[in-house]
């Protein structure tokens, strides 16, 4: 249970907000500015809230969310908004906002706690806990008053308060065993027996087929989550073991989500999950870490299946993230909300009415047949007390267009385009997170090469000078997580490190620039320091030192976003290879063996985990150019190199701290050259990027090709 600090006219002076805010006032998280005028006397995260929960003996009611998450705004509107509901929490509890993506350590332990409580989780996560921060109950979102089985929220506070006065001791020794519980569901033991094999790769992939919708495309069940982590392992482990099965479930996974309304018809970018199977309806929030999944996911999708639709998706939903989420300095905010105006998917949505006031006949006539748009709609408004009536989400409804239908659709495109820009625009939160804008850094590098596109490259430099200059400490070399408004915060996860290390180490396969790694090692070796468990294996998630968590975690949990150990264990494996560093590996190898029991028994729930696990089966292909990374002949050996879908591949230059067998390496005949190299066995080399290719193409085979199949999103005869 929670009771929110006292009123500000109790607390101490220096302690006390402007006069009609709470304390979140002073905070810097979009999500915590939305509460900091609410009536709730809310305290953040930290020292303050514990000790005044001790010392008032009361218990914390913790509520976790972030700031485009619906239903958060909902329960605010209907409950952290309304006098009686504040009175009592102020009254009976110390009340703990959190914004999960600034704390995800802080979010992981209570959403387990929450899970194992519940059977489920999710945001706003709505915890209560005793002053010493151990957790006794806790939900999701409640309603104002008792429906569909869930207790109205003041009802729920009255029953949890009255508990905690008359059986106080029975919950205190009732949530320090479930801590024990908690403990042992966090910390994993060591693998015993086998540990990592082939057969658990394929094992592994196994399982993930079986969630295949073979009908609609993607991986489980509804609500539809993209989760890039799988269909990237699915190509790896198709393209390396000639599954040509598993390809095709990658392949119709993406056309299927680029032809609905998921993906922003219009402008690009992705919502964060379709609530259909078909990926037609989204919640139309948009994530930074979504996009940056699955711009890569469409750049291995092109080079596995040469698919130019795929390729264009990539750029489009690039082009939104540089557009719309973009800092002027180079960093990338984190999202935009699903609601605007109070409404969810106002912004998005259109009336037939709309529609055809806005287009001639004739361009009515295709937008209507290929959107699929219809007089009743395919959205329902949900908002009360007046709903928005008969919205249409775009998705490609008919893709069948002539080519003078074609032209025409990009009219339509851009005349909606436009309309939709005179509207009122969505909440865009703010902060600039490392982990994902280390997520962005690593797609507009790769993108930089695959597409080939330039302009990503700059924008993938920028984003990294923006990363060492604001969140990067150089006299502690302390990488920070967030930063906002001017200022980062002091919070070192393992996240932001290992998200930041593997885009940096993409940054350099696409740049060759000596800088690059450089700081990729110099943050490798401070991720180790700070994370890695020499003893057991494994990164925890936050430092041993942070004094605000009750329990040590080891993150390997795969959700919308790869895990930190996933992204460590692959980052330090690709490092390892270009630098020559053994270190790195044996970390990485050591990490994916005790998370193999997790491997074996649960794959579905560890999707990248198992892709680093596929990646350290062998040796990677080594690409090793020689030749100064500015010269054009430079370049397009680089390009080539990226230019074919290999799983297992690292690119390295001749130059700076790369392995030393690298350095020995000459150019040919005075000009760049590429040579293909399986440890220290290299070929001939090649100067021109077309051989270059080949020879890849010919290491690297994948699985024979399958019969043409008409590419469904782009436009025909």
């Amino acid at each position: 249970m929670t009771d929110p600090i006292q009123p500000a006219s109790a607390l101490p002076a220096s302690d006390s907000p402007p006069h009609h805010a709470n304390r979140l006032i002073r905070e810097k998280s979009p999500y915590l500015q939305q509460h900091a005028h609410n009536p709730v006397d809310w305290h953040p995260w930290g020292a303050l809230a514990f000790e005044h929960a001790q010392r008032e003996n009361k218990p914390i009611f913790l509520s976790i969310g972030y700031s485009t998450c619906h239903w958060c705004h909902v329960m605010e509107r209907e409950s952290f908004e309304d006098e009686e509901v504040a009175d009592f929490l102020n009254r009976h509890f110390v009340s703990i906002k959190v914004d999960r993506e600034e704390r995800p350590d802080v979010d992981r332990i209570y959403m387990t706690a929450v899970q194992a409580m519940a059977g489920q989780g999710g945001w706003p996560l709505s915890v209560f806990l005793t002053p010493s921060l151990k957790p006794f109950y806790g939900g999701t979102y409640f309603p104002p008053i008792s429906r569909s089985g869930l207790p109205g929220f003041l009802d729920l506070l009255q029953q949890v308060q009255s508990a905690w006065h008359r059986r106080r001791a029975e919950i205190e020794r009732s949530a320090a065993e479930f801590h024990q519980h908690l403990a042992r569901a966090l910390q994993p033991s060591p693998a015993s027996g086998a540990g990592l094999s082939a057969d658990l790769i394929r094992l592994g992939a196994g399982q993930l087929k079986k969630e295949f919708d073979p009908q609609h495309g993607g991986f489980g069940r509804i609500p539809k989550f993209p989760r890039p982590s799988t269909p990237l392992f699915l190509l790896a482990y198709g393209h390396a073991h000639r599954d040509a099965e598993a390809i095709q479930m990658v392949r119709s996974t993406c056309e299927a989500m680029a032809a609905g309304g998921i993906y922003d018809q219009l402008g690009g970018g992705f919502a964060r999950y379709a609530v259909d199977p078909r990926w037609e309806v989204p919640h139309f929030e948009k994530m930074l870490y979504d996009n940056a999944q699955l711009a890569n996911l469409y750049l291995d999708a092109f080079l596995a299946a040469r698919i130019p639709r795929f390729a264009e998706i990539a750029r489009e939903t690039i082009a939104y993230v540089l557009r719309d989420l973009s800092h002027p300095d180079g960093g990338f905010f984190s999202a935009e909300d699903a609601d605007s105006e109070g409404k969810e998917g106002k912004f998005y949505c259109w009336t037939l009415e709309e529609i055809e006031s806005l287009l001639s006949p004739d361009q009515r006539a295709v937008a209507i047949r290929y959107f699929g748009v219809t007089p009743k709609g395919n959205f329902v408004d949900h908002s009360d007390p007046q709903p928005l009536l008969h919205l249409n989400v775009l998705r490609i409804a008919d893709p069948r267009l002539s080519p003078e239908e074609a032209s025409t659709l990009v009219e339509i495109r851009a005349c909606l385009l436009a309309a939709r820009g005179r509207r009122i625009r969505p909440l865009r939160d703010d902060k600039i997170l490392a982990s994902w804008n280390g997520l962005m850094l690593g797609a507009l590098a790769r993108a930089s090469a695959v597409l080939p596109d330039p302009h990503c490259l700059d924008a993938a430099r920028r984003n990294l000078a923006f990363i060492q200059f604001h969140l990067w400490d150089r006299s502690s070399s302390k990488l920070y997580h967030r930063w906002c408004d001017g200022e980062r915060d002091q919070t070192e996860l393992l996240s932001g490190y290992a998200a930041v290390l593997d885009g940096t180490v993409s940054l350099y396969e696409a740049s060759l620039d000596p800088g690059a790694l450089e700081f990729a090692l110099a943050l490798a070796q401070r991720m180790i320091d700070r994370f890695y468990d020499p003893d057991r294996g494994g990164f925890w998630q936050s430092p041993l030192d942070t004094p605000d968590l009750i329990l040590p975690v080891k993150e390997d949990y795969d959700g919308a976003e790869p895990s930190g150990n996933a992204l460590a264990a692959l980052a330090l494996l690709r490092l390892g290879a270009i630098a020559g560093r053994t270190d790195f590996t044996d970390a990485a190898g050591k990490t994916l063996h005790l998370f193999a029991p997790r491997l074996r028994q649960n794959p579905q729930s560890a999707p990248h985990l198992l892709l680093a696990a596929h990646f350290s089966m062998e040796e990677p292909v080594r690409v090793v150019i020689a030749g100064p990374a500015g010269h054009p002949a430079t370049r397009a050996l680089i390009e080539a190199a990226h230019s074919v879908y290999a799983g297992r591949r690292v690119v390295l230059g001749v130059s700076g701290p790369v392995d030393p067998f690298a350095c020995s390496l000459p150019e040919r005949d005075g000009q760049p050259a590429a040579y293909l190299c399986a440890g220290h066995t290299c070929r001939e080399p090649a100067s021109d990027p077309a051989r270059l290719a080949e020879q890849l193409r010919a290491l690297t085979p994948g699985p024979a090709p399958q019969s043409p199949i008409p590419d469904p999103i782009s436009p025909g005869p």
